[in-house]
């Protein structure tokens, strides 16, 4: 890649536009950055530890959290660096393993909420032959695809982009190395790239939340004919946390990807996928914690093991 380039490395722009109130976001985003490796890391040690979670839906929850603090890493203790930084610079191979771990695990979360919906749908829908449908060995199988398969959509969109040449500007309008921004400052023409890159983006994002409404199609028409509210109460409960993350997840990663690059505005960009890089990892751990009493109870019953463990110490 190096040989098709006369650019050897790129400048982040991030935020340096807005000066000192840098020193304030780097404090705001550390905090969110410890909040999201500590409620993650929670998640996936209850999950481990309490042999109640040990079901598909956790098992799951446990890989997306895992996804989500990797997720994180790759973007986020480069980000806080350039917070108090003068010198921005990120080398041109560095630039492309950076878009590559990030679209591997983006995709992955998506394809992994798409499996989700498909747990909730078999949980409610075909209880009878949910321990069939839903097996170890399915759960172990669907999780594989999911990873593999974000890893080599990543491959071809990150290829994509760091193909083309670049001899002019290697000024990033972006935090980190995303593939709007980047490939903007390509010296040829992108038309082909962008258009293969968008197909991707449709497949990886719009196939799966359809697959997700579906699946909660299926999912309300059996709640509706659930005859008591208590019933209906808990069976949609254990649906709410999911669709709250695919929500924001979904809608912040449609706005940014499924429109050509041509359409890129940095302002607005950078305070949606700070949304979708920051928010929604930080937003995993607390939905899923909040809402959701198994978690509750789980952790609890960590930190009595935990506290007794101690006393006897």
């Amino acid at each position: 890649m190096d040989n098709s380039s006369s650019v050897a490395e790129f400048l982040l722009l991030g935020f340096s536009s807005l000066g000192d109130l840098q020193l304030v976001l780097f404090a705001v985003f550390l905090c969110l950055y410890l909040i999201i490796l500590s409620g993650n890391m929670t998640i996936i040690s209850v999950i481990f530890l309490d042999r109640s979670l040990h079901t598909p839906m956790y098992f799951f929850l446990g890989i997306l959290s895992t996804s989500e603090i990797f997720y994180t890493i790759v973007i986020l203790p480069k980000m806080l660096l350039n917070l108090l930084s003068v010198l921005r610079t990120i080398s041109f191979l560095s630039c492309a393993t950076q878009m590559f771990f990030f679209l591997g695990f983006a995709v992955t979360n998506c394809l992994l909420l798409g499996v989700m919906g498909y747990d909730r749908y078999a949980a409610i829908c075909q209880p009878l032959h949910y321990p069939i449908l839903m097996s170890w060995r399915v759960c172990g199988q669907l999780a594989a695809t999911c990873i593999v398969s974000g890893f080599l959509i990543s491959l071809v969109g990150t290829s994509l982009v760091f193909i083309l040449p670049f001899c002019g500007s290697n000024k990033v309008n972006h935090y980190f190395c995303d593939i709007s921004p980047v490939i903007r400052l390509a010296c040829a023409d992108t038309y082909i790239n962008e258009l293969v890159i968008f197909i991707c983006g449709v497949l990886v994002l719009v196939v799966p939340l359809i697959f997700i409404c579906i699946s909660y199609g299926f999912i309300v028409r059996t709640i509706l004919r659930i005859p008591s509210a208590e019933g209906k109460r808990k069976a949609f409960s254990t649906c709410a946390s999911h669709l709250t993350v695919v929500i924001v997840h979904y809608g912040c990663a449609s706005f940014v990807y499924l429109r050509p690059s041509s359409k890129y505005t940095s302002g607005k960009d950078r305070l949606v996928t700070v949304t979708y890089t920051i928010i929604t990892p930080l937003l995993n751990p607390m939905v899923y914690s909040l809402r959701n009493k198994d978690v509750q109870l789980a952790i609890r019953k960590v930190i009595g093991k935990t506290g007794l463990s101690l006393k006897k110490l």
